[in-house]
């Protein structure tokens, strides 16, 4: 079983920045690929970034290309998250996750383990 603890997340005006922490349980963190949803209220879950097992290959979405940039570490089980220039479009709950399927693209089918979400809050 895997298990994911976010923090970092907060409220700050628009054109600042934070960064997500998502500390994962194991000693093979490394033998999965990673990613970050977020979800605003009355929407869907949706896709953010991911980042492949070693962590040489990154995905993200285009709402977030050039602000936010995922990585890990496997020596300390983590995958971070630094957003930049905020926007309050990006105010959402956001989650890490586990990518336990090698189907369905950058879906939230392909990922099997959840954390419990943080908020991320963007003040105009």
């Amino acid at each position: 079983q895997v298990q994911l603890v976010e923090s970092g997340g907060g409220l700050v005006q628009a054109g600042g920045s934070l960064r997500l922490s998502c500390a994962a349980s194991g000693r093979t963190f490394g033998s999965y690929a990673m990613g970050w949803f977020r979800q605003a209220p009355g929407r869907e879950r949706e896709f953010v970034a991911a980042v492949s097992r070693g962590g040489e290959l990154t995905n993200y979405a285009d709402s977030v290309k050039d602000r936010f940039t995922v990585s890990r570490d496997n020596v300390k089980n983590t995958m971070y998250l630094q957003m930049n220039s905020l926007k309050p479009e990006d105010t959402a709950v956001y989650y890490c996750a586990v990518r336990t399927r090698t189907q369905y693209g950058n879906g939230v089918g392909a990922y099997g383990y959840w954390g419990q979400g943080t908020q991320v809050t963007v003040s105009s």
